[in-house]
């Protein structure tokens, strides 16, 4: 009988009760590589395969397991999917786990092309800007290593005015591979300004918010991942890495807040989880970071609350990834009551499932981590559809994109409702909120 697997992963990927043929190989003799994947067209780049790990049966076996450098995909009752090196496979048989061989569920086809590519996207900005002047305007923030504007559209009533109202920030594409989430961008741009005027709830959100969506914050990675003749399994940035012919910083493991602190990363570069060479070394993440402390105003973080688009999976997850702890230093009840209530309360709307990124397992240098414990803005990280390898992983097909970007527009929404004193949910207002 076939066993089946069911799977959770921090802004990554997870798999969930899909039927897989494998192939023992113990431990103690190490692993076979299922396949070349990432490195089409790239034959100096590492060869990642896919493996289960059996015998992990908790966070803190997860934790370590992730430590060498695999990305875990998707998680069991009793073992884990990784995407891995072969050393980093061959590192988890020596920890004492059993390594084998793993189908994936889903081929990699023809890139689709119902996704949106960076060119498209810049038109698709432009489009919404001059339907909708008055409410939305685009911005470049920065530049990413290959040199493509790193785009902002903000939508707000006197969008060319920076009011005093509370900021609600959208990032998008942090990980090449999950193009679903430029489609999420698409999706809140139209609509917020097609809803303007027309929908009073969106109006009323519109003209007392000041929203920031930064749609693809990982363009080199998207476009490369896309420009095969396959979907090319890519997750990182595309800078060289000194000294090693593996390129690419993990964007989401290089955030400035407990940076490599807890085996949450890697400090290889052949490692798809690679926390580069320091924190906010890939210039991706540092425009970003740039652009978040220029909001402060005063003293004063103007951003109140954001979330993080990932795939795949079906989660809301909130900090801290790099603890086990909810009351932590730089956590304190109330801040961890507000976060998970908010979380439950727009999973509600989704139908995702609602938890800290620790439950999953360690991770650190994660902008879910950084926007709290260095920015003091609640926050969150959406992983999107599907919720298993079934419906397609990384890339489901494109028929989808209408359906689950929209699934998600009530939760979005509630976030913003909040936006003014997130803490309000708690019925702690009058002590957070002035």
């Amino acid at each position: 009988m076939t066993p089946r697997i069911r799977s959770l992963t921090p802004a990554g990927g997870i798999v969930g009760s899909t039927p897989v043929r494998r192939i023992l190989v113990p431990a103690a003799v190490g692993v076979l590589v299922l396949g070349l994947l990432g490195t089409s067209g790239a034959s100096a780049e590492p060869v990642h395969g896919l493996y289960e790990v059996r015998g992990a049966t908790s966070a803190q076996d997860r934790t370590e397991i992730a430590a060498t450098g695999a990305a875990i995909d998707h998680v069991g009752d009793e073992s884990v999917l990784v995407t891995a090196t072969p050393d980093d496979a061959e590192e988890i048989g020596g920890l004492g786990y059993g390594v084998e061989e793993f189908d994936v569920p889903v081929p990699l086809a023809d890139p689709d092309p119902g996704y949106t590519g960076y060119a498209e996207l810049v038109g698709v900005i432009d489009e919404v800007v001059a339907a909708h002047p008055d409410i939305a305007a685009r911005s470049v923030i920065g530049r990413s290593h290959e040199g493509r504007d790193l785009l902002a559209v903000k939508i707000s009533d006197n969008v060319d005015v920076d009011e005093d109202q509370p900021e609600v920030l959208f990032v998008h594409a942090q990980h090449a591979r999950e193009h679903l989430t430029v489609e999420m961008a698409v999706h809140l741009m139209r609509l917020l300004t097609d809803g303007y005027g027309g929908d009073p709830r969106i109006t009323d959100l519109v003209d007392d918010r000041e929203i920031w969506i930064l749609p693809n914050v990982n363009p080199d990675g998207s476009e490369y991942d896309m420009a095969g003749s396959t979907w090319r399994n890519w997750r990182k940035n595309r800078q060289p890495n000194e000294g090693s012919s593996s390129p690419g910083t993990d964007l989401n493991r290089n955030w400035a807040y407990e940076w490599g602190c807890c085996g949450g990363s890697s400090g290889n570069p052949s490692s798809i989880t690679y926390r580069g060479p320091a924190p906010e070394s890939a210039p991706e993440v540092r425009v970003v970071a740039d652009f978040v402390r220029g909001r402060v105003v005063g003293g004063e973080q103007q951003i109140t609350t954001a979330i993080d688009f990932h795939t795949y999976s079906e989660l809301i997850l909130w900090p801290f990834g790099h603890t086990y702890d909810d009351v932590t230093n730089g956590m304190t009840r109330e801040e961890y009551d507000t976060h998970a209530a908010l979380g439950e309360h727009m999973a509600e709307a989704n139908g995702y499932t609602p938890q800290q990124s620790s439950d999953l397992y360690v991770t650190d240098g994660s902008i879910n981590d950084w926007l709290w414990g260095d920015q003091r803005i609640v926050n969150f990280t959406y992983e999107m559809y599907p919720r298993s390898a079934a419906g397609g992983g990384f890339y489901p097909p494109s028929s989808v994109i209408e359906r689950e970007t929209a699934r998600n527009e009530e939760a979005v929404l509630r976030l913003l409702d909040y936006a003014d004193c997130p803490y309000r949910i708690i019925g702690e207002e009058a002590a957070y909120c002035g």
